[in-house]
């Protein structure tokens, strides 16, 4: 009887001993999972095809890392809906993301609600147009720039269009937003093109990025220069409201160039009725810029971020048939 006192002595004090190490000691095979990072991507107007590509490939990218991050996809209706757009960070700031990748309606305007996300602990990430640098160095601040150089790319497009011209002949430009980097550089590589080529630029005005609004500028240089061989659309947008404006006015003959590449115009430079644009791989431009962001909030270098340029491309009818 002793016995059996002292083995049912030992066997709870075993039992006891294992209760009290099974409270102290966290599983091992069931770790605390750390949260995804929650990305936005804020937009232009995604009424824009080029703005929609960006959207597709980023959310393909988001769809294929599907562990590693989550993907907020913002846009405003029109690019000149700035105030929109400010809002949409504010939105983005408010519901805690990690990361704000953004195509900015405006170099200027944007940069308060950007500056303040980054005040919040937001890795802020430009894309497509970059934001104006004298503002930010006013500030005191750094927002990393991910894109293509607009100004060399506009510029080649030009120059292909120039060979086709004779020295002397009248050339217009479509615009962009004026207070946009990206339409100011491409506007600028388009003159320095026409300038070494010795063409003579006699309209230049901002259709806003607009397809009907640039139908009616092109419409109105038509106009009031007949003798305009060629037309410069600082995006495809606007091209394609130019070859509208081209086959109303019967004007076969105007040679027309974009830039952005999206799929109407690749389908018009195939054709023949658009002489060429600028490839700047709309559909990755998205990630390359929510790789950057995933990149700065695993190490930790938010602050230390630099600029990273990417390729833009010579879109032709050759090249399109050496694809």
């Amino acid at each position: 009887m002793r016995l059996s006192c002292l083995v049912l002595s030992g066997v709870l004090g075993v039992m006891l001993s294992l209760v009290g190490c099974e409270n102290s000691t966290p599983p091992t095979d069931s770790p605390e999972q750390s949260p995804r990072p929650l990305i936005a991507l804020i937009m232009k107007s995604l009424a824009n095809e080029f703005f929609a590509t960006m959207a597709e490939g980023a959310e393909q990218h988001a769809a294929a890392h599907v562990t590693d991050y989550e993907l907020i996809v913002n846009g405003i209706p029109d690019e000149t809906d700035l105030s929109g757009q400010v809002a949409l960070v504010e939105q983005m700031v408010a519901r805690g993301v990690d990361a704000i990748v953004i195509a900015p309606a405006d170099s200027q305007a944007l940069i308060p609600a950007l500056l303040r996300a980054q005040q919040s602990g937001i890795a802020v990430i430009n894309i497509d147009n970059r934001l104006d640098a004298d503002l930010l160095l006013e500030q005191q601040a750094r927002i990393p720039f991910v894109g293509p150089d607009n100004r060399l790319g506009a510029q080649r497009v030009a120059e292909f269009l120039a060979a086709a011209l004779q020295a002397g002949d009248e050339v217009g430009i479509l615009e962009g937003i004026e207070t946009s980097f990206n339409g100011q550089q491409r506007k600028l590589g388009f003159e320095t093109a026409m300038a070494a080529a010795e063409m003579k630029v006699v309209a230049t005005q901002s259709a806003q990025w607009e397809m009907a609004i640039a139908n009616q500028t092109a419409t109105a240089m038509l106009n009031a220069h007949p003798q305009i061989k060629a037309l410069l659309a600082c995006n495809d947008s606007m091209a394609l409201g130019a070859l509208a404006a081209a086959k109303a006015a019967g004007r076969d003959d105007l040679r027309i160039i974009g830039f952005d590449n999206i799929e109407a115009v690749r389908q018009a430079v195939a054709d023949g009725r658009v002489l060429a644009t600028a490839d700047q791989h709309g559909d990755q431009l998205a990630v390359f810029g929510i790789e950057y962001a995933l990149e700065a909030i695993r190490t930790g270098s938010v602050d230390r971020l630099e600029d990273r340029e990417t390729a833009v491309d010579l879109i032709t009818a050759e090249s399109l048939l050496n694809r």
